[in-house]
């Protein structure tokens, strides 16, 4: 951006609550610089057609996703089979194995780059990339060992997508300290090749945007023993780039995990990482599906964010999170969409509200206060997010980046509402077609619903796939 870029709304959700008529003024470097109220929408002729204001724009913060493996998504529906007695988790990972095993950087740059667009044209304006594919068949590494964090960087740019990467560290194939075999060669690495890739991407973040940021993910309890998680966290203060980072981890996603977890260490996940780890806010417990009450209360006090992922926790059979505890003990959260079998954002809230429908037989659950579980919904977790991914947004407020969706407000489903009854009824009752327009850090890169550059990612995208089907 070299100018000022001035956007107009008749409605907007503002800290403050619902306003009408306002100008969002973002600076050159995609922060909001100004927000005025009471103005009247410039005429065409005042203004290019990239600034010129669109009457029917309900204007909105746009989430952030908070989890996901953008590769996964080049094998959606190709798990829907049943091949054993009783399918689960495990076994749908074999066959994630077995799907990767042949991806190239260049096909992992443009799956990524496709999921990435799909996200924006939902009204995500930000990723949380959770990335473990780091190596070559066998686990041979690269010519550069960061090769395939560089490609999702450059996938990121690409599309405009703001960024929080987070390389994956993965070494063990189990709690018995095992080693890696086979397929999980390709995530393997030791503390040293770790830094490596660190060094590598914090590198490539010098000519990416501004809002680019680097975190961290040990992958969880199973794949990373006591001594190398105490290693990678130890080395965060020696990183001025990482000392208050982002840090996700995979946690209590499966029974089958936490039962062997207290085998081991005679403690459930989440118990273990307290107890041996100073969590704070900067840490994403991801899934945290199967906690206690106590377990609850304690990791709610921590600050740390829970990341939901409703709509993959759902395909995988993992089960519900206990949002009604949750909240109750005051917790944050955010959602993601992990596997990308489904990229959506109103099915990932409404997932998890009827999710916990289902499992408490109640209605309009995930609320603590009488009013619109849609709004609540929503800012929840645009909070939970932007905290998860370290990224200053969240809100249309000044200094803020301007990662803004724009509902398009002569929708069938917006006839006769107002107010927190749009959001209501975008979750519950209309879908993803309605966002019209998105910006990230002041990037417009959707228009009209559709991607600037959408043919041209979906054409590398179908060859990518056409390949892998051969």
């Amino acid at each position: 951006m070299t100018d000022q870029l001035k956007i107009y709304a008749q409605t907007a959700l503002l800290p403050e609550g619902w306003v009408n008529n306002i100008c969002v003024t973002v600076d050159s470097s995609g922060r909001i610089s100004n927000v005025e109220f009471g103005v009247e929408p410039q005429t065409e002729q005042h203004v290019s057609v990239e600034n010129q204001n669109l009457q029917n724009r309900i204007l909105l913060p746009a989430m952030s996703n908070l989890h996901s493996h953008t590769f996964q998504r080049a094998m959606a529906g190709l798990t829907e089979k049943r091949i054993q007695k009783q399918d689960s988790f495990w076994s749908w990972r074999k066959l994630m194995y077995r799907f990767m095993e042949d991806l190239i950087p260049e096909q992992i740059e443009a799956i990524a780059a496709f999921v990435f667009m799909e996200m924006l044209e939902c009204g995500y304006a930000s990723v949380g990339e959770f990335h473990y594919l780091h190596h070559q068949q066998g686990g041979k590494h690269y010519e550069n060992i960061a090769e395939t964090s560089l490609r999702i960087i450059d996938a990121a740019q690409k599309t405009g997508i703001g960024l929080t990467h987070l390389p994956v560290f993965y070494g063990q194939g189990g709690l018995d300290g095992k080693s890696l075999a086979d397929s999980q060669l390709r995530f393997g690495c030791n503390p040293e090749q770790f830094f490596r890739i660190l060094e590598q991407a914090q590198d490539a973040f010098r000519y990416a945007p501004e809002d680019y940021l680097l975190g961290i993910a040990p992958h969880s309890l199973r794949a990373v023993s006591p001594a190398d998680l105490k290693e990678i966290l130890g080395s965060r203060s020696e990183n001025s780039a990482l000392n208050s980072a982002p840090v996700h981890i995979h946690i209590a996603e499966q029974v089958k995990e936490v039962i062997e977890i207290q085998e081991k260490y005679n403690l459930s996940p989440v118990e273990w990482l307290q107890e041996n780890v100073a969590l704070d806010d900067c840490w994403c417990l991801v899934h945290a599906t199967h906690m206690t009450p106590d377990e609850i209360h304690n990791l709610a006090k921590t600050g740390a964010v829970a990341g939901l992922c409703p709509i993959t926790e759902a395909n995988l059979g993992d089960g519900i999170f206990d949002g009604t505890t949750w909240l109750e003990s005051c917790g944050k959260y955010g959602i993601g969409s992990d596997s990308n079998v489904r990229i959506s954002l109103t099915e990932e809230l409404r997932m998890l509200e009827y999710s916990q429908r289902l499992s408490r037989q109640e209605r309009n659950v995930m609320t603590q206060s009488s009013g619109s579980v849609g709004r609540a919904l929503y800012e929840n977790s645009l909070s939970g997010g932007v905290q998860a991914l370290g990224r200053k947004s969240g809100s249309i407020a000044i200094g803020m980046w301007a990662d803004l969706l724009a509902l398009d407000a002569d929708a069938m489903a917006f006839c006769s509402c107002s107010e927190d009854e749009i959001l209501d009824r975008w979750i519950f009752s209309a879908d993803d077609s309605i966002v019209s327009e998105v910006w990230s850090a002041g990037r417009q890169k959707v228009v009209n619903g559709r991607h600037i550059l959408h043919d041209q990612i979906e054409k590398q995208y179908r060859l990518v796939i056409q390949k892998l089907q051969q």
